[in-house]
């Protein structure tokens, strides 16, 4: 048996992270935010942290991935299509709302590229369009599309942003711009698998950038904000999410032009 990749242990401590954190504080917690006024919200957050811990603890082992994927992913879509789709389709000209959407996007593919890496026979019997190679392309399509959400949001919020970059580096307005269309970049990549492998990892990085320049410094002050400690929280598991999708490229040349689509699938050890 294989040593387990890095990018889906540091997913699975993160899950696992989230999932005790839930319990103890009887909160949703940031990867299954539940809007205000939703029916029986407190039993729906611990079923979630429950179900968040519970699977980051099978994806540590490969004998019990598969099966945690699979749960993980169809409870992911799920919450996707019941609250962060609604949500899109009242506000289409929200940047905000397709940012939130997005995020569950990314969170989805990683989980998708760890289900189809180690699909069970049953699965690749009756879900072979999800599993395997299909599958694992699927995923990276989606991560590509929210690469690009990502990248208009940061223009469409651009003072917001800039805001949040740290004071010692000059001409924040210039850093939001250039981070925006280095994930839209990305994106572009992903989706036509040109430097696909490249652009998994750097969007990965930027994104563990961001969670290291920007939100560890503000909860390190002991911030008391509920809104940053789940942005924060939120950043890096982007971060590890994006950290399993760049691990499936494994085995592909860092600057294939179009292997990146349609070569065969790393599993994600």
């Amino acid at each position: 048996m294989r040593r387990a990749s890095v990018g889906r242990v540091a997913f699975a401590i993160t899950l696992i992270a989230l999932g005790i954190s839930g319990l103890v504080r009887g909160d949703v917690i940031a990867v299954w935010e539940l809007p205000e006024g939703v029916p029986a919200r407190e039993g729906l957050a611990y079923l979630c942290a429950l179900m968040s811990l519970a699977t980051g603890v099978g994806l540590l082992s490969a004998r019990s991935a598969s099966l945690a994927a699979r749960v993980l992913l169809v409870s992911l879509l799920l919450y996707l299509l019941t609250f962060k789709v609604p949500q899109l389709l009242r506000a289409p000209t929200d940047a905000a709302s397709w940012e939130s959407c997005a995020e569950s996007v990314v969170i989805v593919a990683a989980v998708w590229v760890l289900y189809a890496s180690f699909a069970a026979a049953w699965d690749r019997r009756r879900a072979g369009f999800a599993t395997g190679d299909k599958g694992v392309r699927t995923a990276r399509v989606l991560y590509g599309l929210a690469m690009i959400v990502f990248g208009v949001a940061h223009f469409a919020y651009i003072k917001y942003t800039a805001s949040l970059v740290p004071a010692w580096l000059p001409s924040p307005v210039g850093w939001v711009c250039f981070t925006g269309a280095a994930y839209i970049a990305a994106g572009v990549a992903i989706l036509s698998g040109v430097y696909a492998r490249l652009a998994a990892a750097l969007a990965a990085w930027q994104m563990g950038m961001f969670t290291l320049l920007v939100w560890l410094p503000v909860l390190a002050a002991g911030s008391k904000d509920a809104s940053q400690w789940s942005e924060g929280v939120v950043s890096w598991a982007l971060t590890a999410a994006g950290w399993v999708v760049a691990d499936s490229y494994r085995g592909i040349p860092w600057f294939a032009a179009g292997r990146g689509w349609r070569g065969q699938a790393e599993p994600a050890e």
